[in-house]
């Protein structure tokens, strides 16, 4: 019995043609994504208050990305492509601005935002955390972005969240934790999220200290990250505290007062959800 000859492959013709009906598609699902958000506004308009931002569903959208993603498209592509979609239609609901803080380099914090949201978002330079709180503070739906480690100058700058009507830490960038994030730089966002879009993972608590010291930093380190700053008005430190899940301010204040410090005030400035730790790629 004489055996079927392999099918011929496809031409490159044939191939393109697949492509440019795929970019059709996907343009015509992007239309159609707007033509939804279109109708959401309308039922915003009548049936939700407060900021256009989501950032518990975003951590979600962004979770459910990386587990069913696959194939040789690089996930940053598919993570920047998923964030520019996200920011651009949230613009297009409420059109806000992106500041900025560049006391720790112009290059990275710039790469971080049009990673994170795209060119569409005006982006404003500040030289200064505070400025930028104070810019997002004055705003209905800004955002700002201040680094999430500690720059020399730059002074508790978290401080000025403590009060109920101020802007809050909504989130941390990048969402997905990996080596070689081709925007790595992590910052904190800051801004008026509603209460019921918030992701509450991690806490992040204002703590002022007094007898601040390399023991007490030691002895917070396994329940909670902190960044320092001097504080004159305590003759201590202003910390900036992130209490993962699982962990409590009590378990930070026991710590600190084991270790010879004692806590002056505590205020809670904001939360966010956990980084998603991506895998290292087998060699």
């Amino acid at each position: 019995m004489a055996e079927k000859p392999d099918p011929a492959p496809p031409s490159l013709a044939d191939l393109r043609r697949e492509i440019d009906h795929i970019d059709e598609s996907m343009h015509d699902l992007l239309m159609q994504r707007g033509d939804i958000i279109d109708r959401l506004i309308s039922v915003k308009q009548t049936q939700e208050t407060g900021s256009a931002f989501r950032p518990a569903r975003e951590a979600d959208m962004m979770r459910r990305l990386v587990e069913r993603h696959k194939g040789i498209l690089p996930l940053d592509t598919a993570e920047s492509i998923w964030r520019v979609i996200i920011s651009t239609f949230t613009y297009v609901q409420a059109p806000f601005a992106v500041h900025a803080d560049l006391s720790a380099g112009d290059a990275h914090i710039r790469d971080s935002a049009r990673f994170h949201f795209g060119f569409t978002v005006p982006f404003v330079a500040h030289l200064g955390a505070a400025s930028v709180v104070e810019a997002v503070s004055e705003s209905k739906g800004d955002l700002g972005l201040v680094p999430a480690f500690a720059v020399a100058g730059g002074g508790a700058w978290w401080s000025a969240l403590e009060f109920d009507s101020a802007p809050k830490i909504i989130a941390r960038l990048p969402f997905l934790d990996r080596a070689d994030h081709p925007a790595a730089l992590p910052v904190f966002v800051v801004s008026r999220a509603a209460p019921d879009a918030m992701v509450r993972e991690v806490s992040m608590w204002s703590v002022r200290v007094a007898g601040w010291s390399a023991k007490a930093a030691n002895a917070i380190a396994p329940v909670a990250e902190a960044i320092a700053m001097p504080d004159q008005t305590f003759d201590g430190a202003a910390l900036l505290v992130s209490i993962p899940h699982g962990e409590t301010l009590a378990a930070v204040s026991d710590a600190l007062v084991k270790a010879g410090a004692t806590v002056r005030a505590t205020a809670l400035v904001g939360s966010h959800a956990t980084r998603y730790r991506v895998p290292p790629k087998a060699p």
